[in-house]
């Protein structure tokens, strides 16, 4: 078994409101309370950082899945949401939604693009950030796959 860890160290000067940072491997950035919580919004924020962390998981999974099934990739990009719902003051994380628009080449087969439709929906259950959140934030998907 290989156990990888990975380390964050943060800084936080005060209240509420203020600007803080954090530094983890490359990621250094300032963080607040994003405007739409009524924070400064500087930097980003752990609303942000779920969606990104859930983004990124999910599409080089995929990357990684399509590059095994040896299909022609063209190129991949997504756009990703995510819903907090704040009722009686209580923020919940309700759901993230992916919107991966994934092209084959001109060369691809109507098979090939059978399995990419597969391998877009199973991208989700294997990314690592997916299986952390299942059952507490509801995960969506709405791709389009295409050959070029």
């Amino acid at each position: 078994m290989a156990l990888h860890h990975f380390h964050l160290k943060a800084d936080w000067p005060g209240g509420r409101n203020e600007v803080g940072r954090i530094e983890a491997g490359q990621l250094k950035t300032k963080i607040s309370i994003p405007k739409e919580m009524d924070g400064p919004n500087i930097g980003t924020n752990p609303d942000e950082l779920l969606l990104g962390a859930a983004a990124t998981c999910y599409i080089i999974s995929l990357a990684a899945m399509i590059e095994r099934a040896r299909l022609p990739l063209a190129h991949m990009e997504m756009d990703s949401e995510g819903i907090v719902d704040v009722t009686d003051g209580i923020f919940t994380y309700k759901k993230i939604i992916h919107k991966p628009k994934v092209y084959l080449t001109n060369k691809a087969e109507n098979k090939q693009l059978k399995r990419l439709d597969k391998l877009v929906k199973q991208a989700e259950s294997s990314c690592m950030i997916s299986k952390a959140i299942a059952g507490n934030v509801e995960l969506e998907l709405q791709a389009e796959t295409v050959i070029q």
